[in-house]
């Protein structure tokens, strides 16, 4: 969790009491809090239907609790029925979408079946499931966690949940089942734990460690006007002569159950019950453009507009309905098509020279103390008290030996060389730990946290077994984490190829660097290595990011430098720690020996 939750049950209390009382919590913790982009802090109340919030949840806010109805947000997809049908509040999704946003006003979110799981609000500090059913119950836990996405990183940030029992008990069962946690030990988490904190400190310096010399694909966008103007008559004209090709065929099969191939079908060329009103038709268009297209623009076409109408309606026991055998969002969209001038995108590319810090020092925050640490908080100390002294982390085997030879002697001359102990034994202390003996090769900054989000367990498992690695150390190479987010200049732009166009598909940053230097101590090349569990391995936007490093990237860098700087090497945990052991010392032994 980025945010720091502190949950609270209302055990027996009725959904008004439990949200009077979340609200004046969230009131007296966030009340006067602004975060550093000047979004303020907002509360997500979900109701169970449309009808409680509009008729129980909202009143009571502005009436009881004389919230101002101005910080109220009200977010549903309207429903129609009995007497007291509810329509979506206008202009609730653009304001729904904008709650990130300086200029948003809103603090008290109400909900109905929205804003669960991927609603991604980091300005969202509080949530309140009043009552079961608020939430599908399987969904709980997803819901409960919208609040904790983290605005300002590295500050000591809080989130607020108010559950009723029901949703209580909903969501232990969950953490327990997902993340081995309980409610209890949520709260105890959120609790001050400055006393286990690492500091963590650079060493740049001491490694001497120069910046990373690589090129970027640079790719510029520009829209070039294929027409003079928008010829918006004639694109209705020929949206009204095509529009049968956005339709859909509906028929209904009438068979028995033992012979589903046969039987007798009827074509359905209309269906639908939502109500159709061409001014209303023409207020959504121009909603849905956010009124870059005014309904006063479209009535000026409705020589051109009116027959699309009637052919997507019909009429139904005297009243004209909508048709939903048309795509009607996909004909509405070509309409607003049909006021702009056509355009085609061009894009040019350059291979521009970049320079990377591995570590942006001031990003370097403490962190919390852990298993995962590299090295561990007392040998972090020790290797910076041996960056201080400078003393030889190599054992000198001869020295060792006259010391041994000589504590064996005096023992002898005393009668008790029954306590002499074995050269290994003896010799055991002094050698350094693995960990500390890669100093001078790896630590960039000190300690690697191989425990924070989104790490997995073959990380930790790959460092470690790379620097015992023969081939790693014959070939006197270097390893650096790269892996944690916004403690690095090494990031890749990366695209795709869709068509004659390159698309901006995200950056990538990779686990680690490989680095083999030159007699100068400049970087001569360059073995990004990616580790990945299989569950996010199969991601699309991984693999498609993962395919223009192996090519493009790798690639441009070799006809630049004019030879194989930088080589990319893929591992997953779906394979033991051994084979992909083995692989990655193939590997370097083939990209280094060259």
């Amino acid at each position: 969790f980025l945010k720091k939750p502190i949950v609270k049950i209302g055990n027996g209390l009725e959904r008004l009491e439990i949200i009077k009382r979340g609200i004046e919590d969230f009131n007296m913790h966030f009340a006067e809090k602004k975060y550093s982009n000047g979004a303020i802090p907002k509360i997500a109340i979900y109701c169970s239907s449309i009808e409680i919030l509009e008729q129980e949840v909202y009143p009571f806010l502005t009436g009881e609790l004389g919230l101002n109805s101005n910080e109220i947000l009200k977010f549903h997809k309207g429903n129609k029925k009995g007497n007291k049908g509810y329509a979506q509040p206008e202009g609730s999704e653009l304001e729904f979408r904008s709650l990130n946003q300086p200029s948003s006003n809103k603090k008290y979110i109400l909900l109905v079946q929205v804003g669960k799981e991927g609603w991604d609000c980091p300005t969202l500090s509080a949530v309140i499931l009043s009552q079961k059913g608020d939430s599908p119950q399987n969904m709980v836990l997803q819901t409960s966690c919208r609040c904790l996405r983290q605005v300002d990183k590295n500050q000591n940030e809080t989130a607020i949940i108010w559950l009723n029992k029901d949703n209580a008990d909903t969501l232990n069962k969950q953490l327990k089942q997902e993340q081995n946690l309980s409610i209890e030990e949520l709260n105890k988490a959120s609790q001050s734990k400055t006393d286990n904190l690492v500091t963590r400190t650079s060493r740049m310096e001491i490694l001497g460690l120069p910046k990373i010399d690589f090129y970027q694909m640079k790719v510029s966008y520009k829209s070039i006007d294929e027409e003079d103007n928008e010829n918006t008559a004639q694109k209705l004209l020929d949206l009204k002569n095509n529009i049968d090709l956005l339709t859909v065929d509906a028929i209904i099969t009438t068979t028995d159950i033992v012979n589903l191939d046969n039987g007798k079908t009827s074509i359905i060329s209309q269906v639908g019950n939502k109500f159709a009103s061409y001014n209303q038709w023409l207020f959504d268009i121009s909603r849905e453009s956010f009124a870059l297209i005014s309904t006063d623009q479209l009535f000026q076409f409705d020589a051109g507009l009116k027959p699309i109408f009637e052919k997507i309606t019909y009429q139904k026991n005297g009243v004209r309905c909508f048709n939903e055998l048309y795509d009607l969002q996909s004909i509405q969209s070509k309409i607003r098509l049909a006021f702009s001038i056509k355009r085609n995108l061009q894009t040019t590319t350059e291979e521009v020279p970049q320079q990377a810090e591995l570590l942006i020092a001031h990003k370097l925050a403490a962190v919390e103390n852990n298993p995962n640490l590299r090295p561990n908080k007392e040998y972090c100390e020790k290797v910076l008290e041996l960056d201080k002294t400078d003393a030889n982390i190599e054992l000198d085997e001869d020295q060792i030996m006259q010391a041994y030879e000589a504590m064996k002697a005096a023992l002898e001359a005393q009668g008790m060389a029954k306590f002499i102990q074995s050269y290994e034994s003896f010799k055991l202390p002094m050698v350094q730990p693995e960990t500390i003996k890669a100093k001078n090769i790896t630590y960039h900054y000190l300690p690697y946290n191989f425990g924070g989000s989104g790490s997995s367990g073959l990380e930790l498992a790959i460092f470690e077994e790379a620097i015992k690695l023969d081939e790693f150390k014959n070939k006197q190479l270097e390893i650096y984490y790269n892996g944690e987010r916004g403690l690095t200049e090494f990031v890749i732009d990366c695209y795709a190829k869709k068509g004659n166009y390159w698309k901006n598909i995200g950056k990538y940053t990779t686990d680690f660097l490989i680095v083999k230097r030159q007699a100068d101590k400049t970087i001569k090349k360059i073995l990004m290595v990616e580790t990945k569990g299989t569950l996010y391995a199969n991601d699309d936007k991984f693999k498609n990011k993962r395919t223009y490093v192996e090519n493009d990237f790798l690639q441009l860098n070799k006809s630049k430098f004019g030879y194989q700087r930088f080589d990319f090497i893929y591992l997953e945990d779906s394979q033991d720690i051994n084979t992909n052991k083995v692989k990655l010392s193939h590997k370097i032994v083939q990209f280094f020996s060259e």
